[in-house]
């Protein structure tokens, strides 16, 4: 099948496409005043989605964030955070408040006092080990966006939310978590095309180190070398090597493997193509490159990841599920 737009892609969005999320929500919570909550840190991203009222998020040793209707925080390095209706109420761990309040059959949290009520869908997420994650260290610990800095297109996932939380119905939990990889794919988006996020900025600000990210990208199966992708977008190898460093983080060579080894995984588990095939098709000349270039790489043989080899971070969710 034939992309509608093969040219357009960009910096980010190779990022994007490349990063596989896989998110989980927790438990979807109806408090009323007061209430409060603290969530310890872990190496689980975690994210909150106001779809009701008012909230304070307060990571710790830092102030207190004011959240409020369609509001969506991100804290990308599971960094430990306290949730409350007001800043000076009380909070318990969250394990004692689902331990002595149990979710119901459609993972929703009931619980607080008689005051103003908030809604709140919370949850976590992993990037599994097929993509360069090194971007995700970039990300500040706390990200909050409001409905007007992720655009009326998330608006409407935070409305279809608010729609299924009123439902009930069987399958929200597999709604919700839909909805909420939609909702983090778009406000990794925003963030990541901000102008103060300095990597992106330099790649954008260099077209030929774009181009050149480009090119690899569109055409994995290329016989690419250093003097010919050099040759390709007008420069030096000595100056292609320099500012693509300095802008991605990696030499091309590197970087290219790194895409033909994500395109080879996300192929062995959506596709029957054999080894062989996936092998020609992400330009390696044969299925015993790519499978020790796959096993340095994840430390597995293609075969045992099509299994069904998890990676850890996604191990480490369900696990928090």
């Amino acid at each position: 099948m034939d992309r509608l737009n093969p040219s357009a892609t960009d910096a980010v969005s190779s990022m994007l496409n490349a990063v596989k999320v896989h998110s989980s929500v927790f438990c979807l919570s109806d408090l009323g005043a007061p209430w409060g909550f603290e969530v310890a840190a872990s190496k689980i991203a975690k994210f909150h989605v106001v779809l009701e009222g008012k909230c304070w998020l307060q990571p710790l040793g830092s102030e207190a964030i004011l959240l409020s209707d369609g509001d969506l925080v991100i804290l990308a390095h599971g960094a430990g955070h306290a949730m409350r209706d007001e800043p000076g109420s009380s909070v318990v761990s969250l394990e004692t408040l689902t331990s002595d309040h149990p979710l119901d059959a459609h993972a929703r949290l009931d619980n607080g006092g008689t005051g103003a009520r908030t809604r709140l869908l919370c949850g976590g997420f992993g990037v599994s080990d097929t993509s360069d994650t090194r971007w995700l260290s970039r990300l500040p610990d706390v990200i909050v966006l409001d409905s007007a800095a992720v655009g009326s297109w998330s608006e409407s996932l935070v409305s279809l939310a608010r729609l299924e939380a009123d439902r009930a119905a069987p399958g929200s939990q597999a709604i919700f978590t839909k909805l909420a990889d939609l909702l983090l794919s778009q406000a990794l988006r925003t963030q990541l095309g901000r102008p103060d996020q300095n990597h992106w900025r330099t790649v954008d600000s260099d077209t030929r180190v774009e181009q050149a990210v480009r090119l690899l990208a569109q055409h994995p199966d290329r016989p690419w070398t250093l003097d010919l992708l050099a040759r390709e977008v007008g420069m030096s190898r000595t100056q292609l090597a320099a500012c693509f460093r300095a802008s991605i983080g990696d030499s091309p060579m590197r970087h290219l493997a790194r895409i033909r080894l994500n395109l080879a995984a996300r192929s062995l588990v959506t596709s029957d193509k054999s080894v062989e095939a996936i092998a020609r098709r992400t330009g390696y000349a044969s299925s015993a490159s790519l499978s020790k270039a796959f096993r340095r790489e994840f430390g597995i043989p293609p075969g045992t990841y099509r299994a069904g080899t998890l990676s850890v971070s996604v191990r480490e969710l369900e696990s928090v599920r």
